[in-house]
């Protein structure tokens, strides 16, 4: 799996934990959504992404996007 796998992997895990968090635990969680959302929009402008270079610290092999 590339970095670039690896992060939308992560990402679309995290908005559906944070959908759920909202659905069944509190409403407040939606601010976490709203989170995940931001971090996704200035990643794609900006190419820096936290989850990005936690991965590449693992290990992950670098993609086309995320290297």
């Amino acid at each position: 799996m590339s970095l670039d796998n690896a992060v939308l992997a992560f990402a679309g895990t995290m908005v559906l934990a944070s959908v759920a968090l909202t659905l069944w635990v509190s409403p407040l969680f939606v601010w976490f959504t709203v989170f995940i959302g931001l971090n996704m929009i200035q990643a794609a402008f900006t190419g820096f992404c936290p989850a990005a270079f936690v991965f590449r610290k693992l290990g992950v092999k670098p993609g086309a996007v995320f290297s």
